[in-house]
Parts: C-alpha cells; sequence; structure tokens
C-alpha cells in the first residue's frame, strides 16, 4: 500500500503565462492591424480608468487566450486581435503578461475583436471541436461562442469595411442590432463601438473607434491634446476681446484683471495705459 502511494505521482499543474508560447510564428497580417489596436485602445483607457480606479484589467493586442491544454501549446489558444477583461491584475507576480491564461483566471473577456483581412469565413468558422481534423483548431467563433463564452465578438472585415458584433444571450451568439447612429451599444461598459473615417498615423482608412452612449467620440491623446489646446486659444482670444470692453464699460485695469484671472501687466499692455 505505501509501495503504491509512493509510486504515485501527480500530473504536473496547468502550465502559466511565463510557461506557454507568446506567439505562433506568423506576420501581423495587414498595416492597419496594429495602429486599429493601438487607436482602440487609446482612445477606451480614460473609460476603464473610470470603472476600475484600483488599475484592475487587462487589455491584449494579439495576444493568446489559452483555453486547454495541446500539444504543441499555440493550438489550445486563440488571438484576437484586440481584447478587454475586467476585474483581473494587469502584472503576473511583477511580471508583464505574455499571455492571458483563462485556465488559471477562469475570468472570460468581456469583448474580443478581430481584424479580418479576409472575408471573415475564418473568423465565423464555427466548427467544433469534435469535428476538427487532426493538427487543426476547432472554430474561431465556436471557441468564443461555446468554450470562452465571451459576452461581446466583434468581427471588421478591413476589406469591404463592414463591421459586425456578436452577444451571447443564452449560451448562443445572436448579432447585435446597431442604434440610431449605426453603432453597436457595448452596454456593460456604457460606450459603443463603430465605424469612423478618418485620418491616424499617416493612413486615411475606415476605422473601428469608441463612442460614448451618448454618441460623442473616445479621443486618442492626441485628439484629447488638441481639443485642450483648441480650448485654451479659444478662452485667450475671448478674454482679449472682453479687457477693451470692460474698459469702455468703466472698470479699472486692476479689476479686469481679477475678472479675468489675468496679470494686471498684461492687461495694461493690452490696453497700453500705464
Amino acid at each position: 500500500m505505501n509501495q503504491a502511494i509512493e509510486s504515485f505521482q501527480l500530473p504536473p499543474p496547468f502550465p502559466d503565462h511565463t510557461q506557454l508560447p507568446d506567439s505562433d510564428g506568423t506576420f501581423v497580417k495587414n498595416f492597419q492591424e496594429h495602429p486599429q489596436s493601438i487607436l482602440l485602445t487609446d482612445s477606451i483607457g480614460p473609460v476603464l480608468e473610470q470603472i476600475h480606479p484600483d488599475g484592475q484589467y487587462v487589455i491584449g493586442q494579439d495576444c493568446g487566450i489559452y483555453w486547454r491544454e495541446t500539444d504543441p501549446p499555440e493550438k489550445g489558444a486563440e488571438a484576437p486581435d484586440w481584447f478587454y477583461v475586467g476585474n483581473v491584475p494587469p502584472n503576473l507576480d511583477g511580471e508583464i503578461r505574455r499571455s492571458y491564461v483563462l485556465w488559471r483566471e477562469f475570468i472570460t473577456p468581456l469583448i474580443v475583436l478581430e481584424f479580418a483581412s479576409g472575408d471573415g469565413s475564418e473568423e465565423k468558422d464555427t466548427t467544433p471541436l469534435s469535428r476538427t481534423e487532426p493538427g487543426k483548431k476547432p472554430g474561431k467563433l465556436w471557441v468564443y461562442e461555446r468554450i470562452m463564452r465571451i459576452p461581446y465578438y466583434g468581427i471588421y472585415v478591413i476589406k469591404t469595411g463592414q463591421l459586425e458584433v456578436y452577444n451571447l444571450i443564452n449560451g448562443f451568439y445572436r448579432p447585435l442590432e446597431v442604434n440610431e447612429r449605426d453603432h453597436y451599444p457595448i452596454d456593460p461598459l456604457g460606450i459603443e463601438l463603430g465605424l469612423w473615417q478618418g485620418n491616424y498615423q499617416n493612413q486615411s482608412l475606415l476605422w473601428l473607434r469608441w463612442w460614448d452612449n451618448r454618441g460623442n467620440l473616445l479621443l486618442i491623446g492626441d485628439e484629447r491634446a488638441e481639443q485642450e489646446h483648441q480650448r485654451v486659444q479659444q478662452l485667450e482670444q475671448a478674454q482679449m476681446e472682453a479687457i477693451p470692453r470692460l474698459h469702455q464699460m468703466g472698470l479699472t485695469v486692476e479689476q479686469i484683471a481679477e475678472a479675468l484671472s489675468l496679470p494686471v501687466q498684461q492687461v495694461r499692455e493690452i490696453l497700453k495705459v500705464n
């Protein structure tokens, strides 16, 4: 009996993100893919910071989500072009994540997005594991729907500019309807996903963008900085135009400076008075 116990060995524990491949060796499929991911991540940042003031969330860009153990390991992973997981730490044991291992964290991404270079058939593949040929992976949509059970799945076919979003209802994906702005509402985040024609990183294309639930475009850092610059310029212009009017109304230089929160000397120079 004791000899039998001594000879028994537990199976090795599930590998973690440091032990699993972080790439399958394939090329990025098009020049829009990485800028598109950055555009989505940059603009949604302030929203996620409000939802997660503790910083407990993860955004993956072309990173693997491991959902089962296989040999080789990457056969048991999908690598969405963009995904978001809430209420998980951005780093693990002080290390930057190399992948997201679903069997260790058990928290499903809320939304995954695929940027299809082809016609979208690969992203809509529903082939189950039971019907998968040896050496092949099951269909991507089947994995997201039946195994990972991801609530929102978006497919953007770059060539045609077609966007489709699915919502998991009673265990199955159903097409999500657009609202009056032709946007797809992602209700748990209070935002909308849609298409935007514009220039980003020297490419004038049709891009995926986020809006808030009132239809306001969520801006990236450069756009926020430009918006603030324009606001300051407009404020300065309004102050310059107000100074002579207030002076004509009989206000002193000191009163004008206080009313407009300007240095007294600046007001004197504009009015050309001592």
